[in-house]
């Protein structure tokens, strides 16, 4: 039996936090877009990126705008071998969210979370909303708290 997506709202209100899910009605499938949907600079614009190691682990990076995430620092962080983007069917699986769609709180499986420092240092940006189609305006100290994320400087250059 195929599993069901995750209510991201259903998270919301459960760890009563103040972010609110939006719909702007654009197709979104780069931070830029995203950014221009939602008048915002791409920084505002937060990633959630799960990677996968060799060994079947995942970890969860969150980091802003158009910024490379050296996988080599989050290597060295998680001490996870072999880490690459995680499939499609294993984001879902993990998180309950599609890939494209993946918010930052509320996943299905427990995994690490590394925020990275540009993420950390603002108050609050967009990420993906649970489906490609929305996203959530979420506090940075949020994301923080509710996944017990470590934060990190990730980020390889700032481009």
């Amino acid at each position: 039996m195929k599993e069901e997506p995750l209510d991201l709202a259903d998270f919301i209100l459960e760890h009563d936090l103040q972010a609110e899910i939006v719909a702007p009605g654009a197709h979104m499938p780069t931070v830029d877009a995203a950014a221009a949907a939602m008048k915002v600079a791409p920084e505002q614009i937060f990633k959630s990126i799960l990677f996968q190691a060799k060994d079947g682990r995942c970890v969860m990076v969150i980091a802003c705008g158009n910024g490379r995430v050296d996988l080599g620092r989050v290597k060295a962080i998680t001490g996870l071998p072999g880490l690459r983007l995680a499939k499609p069917d294993v984001v879902f699986a993990e998180t309950g969210y599609p890939a494209g769609g993946t918010p930052p709180v509320g996943h299905r499986e427990k995994f690490p979370v590394i925020v990275d420092t540009r993420v950390a240092a603002q108050e609050w940006g967009y990420a993906g909303g649970g489906r490609p189609e929305c996203l959530v305006k979420i506090k940075s100290a949020d994301i923080i708290r509710v996944t017990n994320a470590a934060v990190h400087d990730l980020v390889s250059n700032a481009a």
